[in-house]
């Protein structure tokens, strides 16, 4: 955890391009020990994308779980969650550009430790849309479709953000607003047809 926490500091002092020898001096020890703990550094890299994907999977969990009743309004859930991943892309840039860009290493596709957080994200986001849905199985099949679809775009406005220099960027509110007013455009009439069936 301490060589994980060393090299998150690292990142955000010296940006997602770090280097190893920069990792290793913000741990106040060598490449050779940080080798001994993670062999590579892929497995340096999956360790530290590990950990902030907790981060996001947590917030947007927390951000689904804010409703004071169980079907609550989706529009505003959707909203919320898309608001919690862009604020922790928007606190902690560096981090995140570390790990969606993977600087350190060139993992192959299937091993890329962030698919395994878009997939639990899209899972909780599918069972908050079947919460407003009957449950049949063309149900989760739709609200499944739907979920991918969403983070899809939030993950790729999020990084286009980010690539938008500060002085021209966007707010983080109209940014969310204008993603939950495309969403809500799209899943408001579908689920009202698929309610009505």
């Amino acid at each position: 955890a301490g060589l994980v926490d060393a090299t998150i500091r690292a990142i955000r002092k010296h940006g997602a391009g770090v280097g190893m020898d920069d990792i290793a001096a913000e741990a106040g020890t060598s490449k050779t020990v940080i080798y001994r703990h993670f062999d590579d550094k892929a497995g340096l890299y999956r360790a530290v994308a590990h950990r902030i994907d907790g981060r996001v999977v947590g917030n947007v969990g927390a951000a689904m779980g804010r409703s004071s009743t169980p079907h609550a309004d989706t529009r505003e859930l959707v909203a919320s969650t898309v608001d919690a991943y862009l604020a922790l892309v928007e606190s902690d840039t560096e981090v995140y550009r570390f790990v969606v860009n993977r600087p350190l290493v060139d993992l192959p596709l299937a091993d890329d430790p962030v698919g395994g957080t878009v997939d639990q994200v899209t899972d909780q986001l599918t069972g908050l849309l079947l919460a407003s849905l009957s449950t049949t199985a063309t149900d989760h099949s739709r609200a499944r479709t739907w979920a991918i679809a969403l983070v899809g775009s939030v993950r790729a406005v999020a990084d286009d953000w980010l690539a938008t220099p500060e002085s021209e960027r966007a707010p983080r509110g109209e940014v969310v607003e204008a993603l939950t007013e495309l969403a809500w455009h799209g899943l408001e009439p579908a689920l009202a047809r698929t309610k009505g069936s």
